[in-house]
């Protein structure tokens, strides 16, 4: 009689792989915290969306979301209206490759600033924020004044023209995870590049009865997150 063991060798397989990748991600996040997890690389960047010297990259995440906007008039008692980015309110979820596979390490969304950087500035009803998967740490940034550029095909980090705009952002307020977690909470300074989509949508806002209508276009893009280099203190 044959005996297939098809079966069982493919299940022990995929066990392995799994536990595989689960010893991955600890060392991978292990590493993380002390800054050491992965070779982060970013493309050459404008001055305008560069971070200032003194400042490294730590952690890259590919992001696929969407961009939230709100159809408003176009001014006070105007008849027109146009898309306005919704508060701005991001929603995304960035992922890092193990075996080939997507696994999710950072979810982005809006949320008051719990420890926000200045304690003596007003905090905003909500800010840009990424929270890590496995340690819950969390990070809250905004974009510097005027740190964006328009993607362009002659831009490297940014090249998909008609995308929603590659930014600089620095970090508002930061905090620990519940068990002392700190792969996000040492963020300086986040890149958003390689953007792809998430602009407004061409139509379905531009009279008065179209206001407040709401859009949710979705975006990819690759996350940068820096910290400090120790070596320059």
């Amino acid at each position: 009689m044959n005996i297939i063991f098809y079966e069982p060798t493919k299940k022990l397989w995929r066990s392995r792989t799994v536990l595989g990748a689960a010893l991955a991600l600890g060392c991978f996040f292990g590493a993380a915290n002390h800054a050491e997890a992965q070779t982060v690389t970013p493309p050459p960047t404008p001055t305008l969306i560069t971070p200032p010297s003194g400042n490294v990259p730590f952690l890259l995440g590919q992001a696929e979301g969407t961009q939230g906007y709100v159809c408003l008039p176009t001014s006070l008692g105007a008849s027109t209206a146009s898309w306005t980015i919704n508060s701005p309110r991001p929603q995304a979820t960035l992922f890092t490759k193990v075996f080939g596979q997507n696994v999710q390490i950072i979810t982005h969304f809006l949320s008051p600033d719990e420890k926000p950087k200045d304690p003596t500035k007003p905090v905003p009803f909500g800010n840009a924020t990424w929270l890590g998967s496995f340690d819950s740490s969390r990070v809250w940034a905004a974009v510097l004044n005027g740190t964006m550029v328009t993607p362009s095909s002659d831009l490297k980090a940014c090249p998909n023209v008609g995308s929603i705009a590659c930014l600089l952002l620095e970090t508002v307020g930061s905090k620990d995870g519940p068990t002392g977690g700190t792969l996000l909470s040492k963020t300086t300074f986040v890149q958003r590049l390689n953007t792809k989509g998430g602009s407004a949508p061409a139509e379905g806002c531009s009279v008065a009865t179209d206001v407040g209508k709401q859009a949710l276009v979705p975006y990819t893009a690759d996350y940068y997150f820096y910290r400090a280099d120790t070596k320059y203190f």
